[in-house]
This record gives structure tokens, C-alpha cells and sequence, in this order.
């Protein structure tokens, strides 16, 4: 019976071993087929895409960020109404870009609203003349401050005070000129001193001409008194009234800045407004005619016979002085007095900028800028010739679309705070600081960095 016993068992056994190998088989296939036939859903991955693809690059951390201006109260943004008039959304390109359809041109193009507003104020910079202080003199409206110039066709970079300091080590700049002159080097010295205190090291006696230095870059700017960029005589109290006419030697370069040109690493030369003052003007020492001087008995030349005449000498000079430093010949600047001029009442009311068209250049101002533009164009032949690197800032247009950056009657201290209805000297010729003029640097960066 035991026998018998043993038998069924290890038969049973045996058979529930073939069974049980016989399900693991079956599924094994069953596995392998479904696998088989899933794989025909699965996606198809490109092979090389990872080979393609490759990571953008960490972005570069700059560390030496300008140091922090100090804390003032600055006036809030205007509001711009016009939904056209919205700061630009545009990418910024690199310096060294332009448009596909040609050069870009940084001086055509229109003012932008720019909510940031200017880099420095009136309190955080002491370099300014208390005429264009005009958020010191007690002018309210601060619409004016929040433009910025943004050419058409490309995007310009704004100005970066430490990097034009690092690129102006050990160099010498000059702004030889007029009181425009004078009004942009504040500015120029006003944004830079964001980085680093400018230290006065030099002034003539009568504080127009006066130098400046950097000493962390051993950097200098000098502004040079020359105002007609030859001779002259000049016989004008402080608010620009003549007990004389000027003593114009046309045929004579001003030794201020013929003396110091080839010390010079860049010059902006300028001048303009002041050959329309009364002058009396003489060649080879021989008076040979004037402009406005009745009762003189000389032949009246007219303001154009004399500029011409000084710029010719001075391009001359430039071109042919074998300088090899970058030297920028800048247009004279618009003035915008309405219902009169400087000696007599003239106002220039406007509080934002204006449109291409909505403005027009004064007879006076075309005739000075055709005079500059022709002789630039015969200079500039002969400086190629000769090596010299001469450029053009036609600053022209640009600033004539600013009828709102002027001090107007804000060239002086709170000029109505003890009547509101006094008639007061008006400043439209100028330029309040901050204000309009300071985006002048931001293209002369940009040329100086191409050139």
C-alpha cells in the first residue's frame, strides 16, 4: 500500500513540474510577442539630435558694476499718453551691428520715451554751471529729462561711464569751442563722474578754459576758450551785451588750441554762433570789411564772407597737422526762442520734444550748417589723403527736435519767486543739465569705439 503510494505521488509530482515548465514557456513567448508589437507605437527619436543640440552658454557675471549714485530726490516719469510713444521693446544688438540693408546712420532717428531717466542729477553732480542747473533754479516740469535718442535703424547703446573710462586710459580729450562747448563738457563730465570724481588741475584766469583729470585712469579733458577758432578781440559783459564790435582775425588760428593740438588724443572742434555778433574784420592785419558796423565806412561782408573764411583756415590747419588722433568737427546747435531772440525778450515755452516736420531750422541756422557741411566736405578729402581721421557730428537735427531742453528762464536761481509775472532773461540757446545734450556722448561712444 505504501508502495502503491509512493508511486502516485512522485507521477503527481512529475506532472505538475511539466505543467508548471510548460506555463513559464508559454509565457515567456506571450512576453516577447507583446514586446514585438508594442515597439511599433514607441516615438521616433533622430538619432544625431543630441549631437546637435548643445547647451547655451552660462551667462557672463560682470562684477565691477558702476558705483551707486548718491541718493536724491528724482522727479517721477511723465505719463505718456500715446500708446505709439511707448519705450522701445526692441533686443538690443551688439555695438558692432548693423542693419542688413546698409550702415546704420546714428543720427537720424527720434526721441523715445525712456522711464529711467538721466544717470546723474543736478545733486549728484557739482560739475555744472548754476545757468543750467535748471532743476536747481526751480524749473517744475520734468518731462523733459525722461527722452532718450534712439536712431531709426539700429539700437544704440547707452553711454557706459566705466568702460569709456577704461577705453580713454592715459588719453587726452579736448573740447575746443564756444559756451556749447563748455555746456557739453559738463555734461560728459557729469555722467562720468558716476564712476569716478573728475579733479579740476587747470583754469585760465578768467575760468573759461579749465582741465580735468581721472586719476584712477590718468584720463584728462580740457575745454578750450575759442570761440571763433581765430583771433579775436571780445568786448561782452555777462549777459552777452557788446559795448564793441569783435576784432576778428580771420586769417589767424587761436593759439589757445593750436598750441595744445598735437598733445591731443581726440578733439571735438566746434564754433558758430558768435560770428553773428558785430565784428570788424581784418586779414593780414588790414581791417577789409565787417558785419553790422554802420557808421564804420567799411564794406559790410556779412557773417557767412567771415565764417568761411575761419573755418577754412582751421580745417586747413587740421588737415594737414599729420595728427593721428580722432578728431570730430561738430555742427553749431539750434536755438529755439519764439516771439523774439536773446537781446529781446525771445521765450522757448515747449515742454516735450518735437516731431520730424513739426520744426523747422531758421534761416540763420541753415546758412551756418550749409557753410560747415561744405567745408567739411573739402576737408575731409584732404584728411584722407594726408591720414588724418576726421569725422562729422552732425548733431543738427537731433537737437532740433529738443525745443523743451532749454533753460529758458530757469538760468537763474527761482528767477519768479517774488513775481510770478517778471520778465526775465530766457536761455534758449543752451542746454539744461541733465537734458537733451547728454545723449551727444552716447553717439560719440559709439563712434569712438567703430573708429
Amino acid at each position: 500500500m505504501k508502495l502503491l503510494w509512493r508511486q502516485w505521488s512522485h507521477k503527481k509530482y512529475s506532472h505538475w513540474i511539466l505543467k508548471l515548465g510548460v506555463a513559464i514557456l508559454l509565457s515567456g513567448l506571450a512576453f516577447r510577442l507583446f514586446l514585438s508589437q508594442s515597439s511599433r507605437f514607441e516615438p521616433e527619436l533622430e538619432p544625431s539630435f543630441f549631437d546637435k543640440t548643445e547647451l547655451p552658454p552660462k551667462p557672463t557675471v560682470t562684477v565691477d558694476a558702476p558705483e551707486p549714485i548718491p541718493v536724491v530726490d528724482i522727479p517721477k516719469p511723465p505719463v505718456f499718453d500715446n500708446p505709439t510713444s511707448s519705450p522701445s521693446t526692441d533686443v538690443p544688438v551688439s555695438e558692432d551691428e548693423t542693419p542688413q540693408n546698409g550702415r546704420c546712420d546714428l543720427l537720424i532717428g527720434d526721441w523715445a520715451p525712456n522711464p529711467s531717466g538721466p544717470i546723474y542729477t543736478n545733486a549728484s553732480c557739482p560739475l555744472m554751471d548754476s545757468h543750467q542747473n535748471c532743476m536747481g533754479n526751480g524749473r517744475s516740469d520734468t518731462g523733459y529729462l525722461y527722452w532718450r535718442w534712439k536712431p531709426r535703424d539700429c539700437e544704440l547703446p547707452p553711454f557706459d561711464a566705466r568702460r569709456f573710462l577704461d577705453l580713454m586710459r592715459n588719453k587726452k580729450w579736448a573740447l575746443i569751442g564756444d559756451s556749447i562747448s563748455r555746456n557739453h563738457v559738463q555734461s560728459l563730465l557729469c555722467m562720468l563722474s558716476t564712476v569716478e570724481d573728475a579733479i579740476e588741475v587747470y583754469h585760465d584766469a578768467e575760468y573759461r578754459s579749465k582741465r580735468w583729470h581721472f586719476p584712477s585712469y590718468n584720463f584728462t579733458i580740457s575745454n578750450i576758450w575759442s570761440p571763433f577758432l581765430v583771433q579775436a578781440a571780445i568786448f561782452e559783459d555777462y549777459n552777452g551785451v557788446s559795448s564793441s564790435e569783435v576784432q576778428l582775425q580771420i586769417d589767424k588760428l587761436d593759439k589757445n588750441w593750436t598750441d595744445m593740438y598735437q598733445s591731443l588724443d581726440y578733439v571735438i572742434i566746434s564754433t558758430g554762433k558768435w560770428f553773428l555778433k558785430a565784428a570788424i574784420y581784418y586779414e593780414n592785419d588790414t581791417a577789409v570789411g565787417c558785419h553790422i558796423c554802420p557808421g564804420r565806412n567799411l564794406t559790410e561782408l556779412g557773417f557767412d564772407f567771415a565764417y568761411k573764411k575761419a573755418l577754412e583756415y582751421a580745417m586747413n590747419f587740421i588737415v594737414t597737422s599729420k595728427h593721428k588722433g580722432l578728431i570730430f568737427f561738430r555742427t553749431s546747435t539750434p536755438d529755439h526762442f519764439e516771439n523774439g531772440e536773446w537781446h529781446n525778450g525771445g521765450t522757448c515755452p515747449k515742454q516735450i520734444p518735437a516731431k520730424e516736420g513739426e520744426i523747422q531750422l531758421k534761416d540763420v541756422n541753415n546758412i551756418l550748417r550749409n557753410i560747415e557741411l561744405a567745408e567739411f566736405v573739402k576737408a575731409s578729402a584732404k584728411a584722407n589723403e594726408n591720414g588724418v581721421n576726421l569725422k562729422l557730428l552732425d548733431f543738427t537735427q537731433l537737437l532740433l527736435l529738443r525745443p523743451d531742453g532749454h533753460p529758458g528762464p530757469y538760468r537763474e536761481f527761482h528767477p519768479f519767486a517774488e513775481n510770478k509775472t517778471a520778465k526775465v532773461q530766457n536761455d534758449c540757446l543752451h542746454w539744461c543739465l541733465p537734458g537733451p545734450i547728454d545723449y551727444l556722448n552716447d553717439v560719440i561712444m559709439k563712434m569712438a569705439i567703430n573708429s
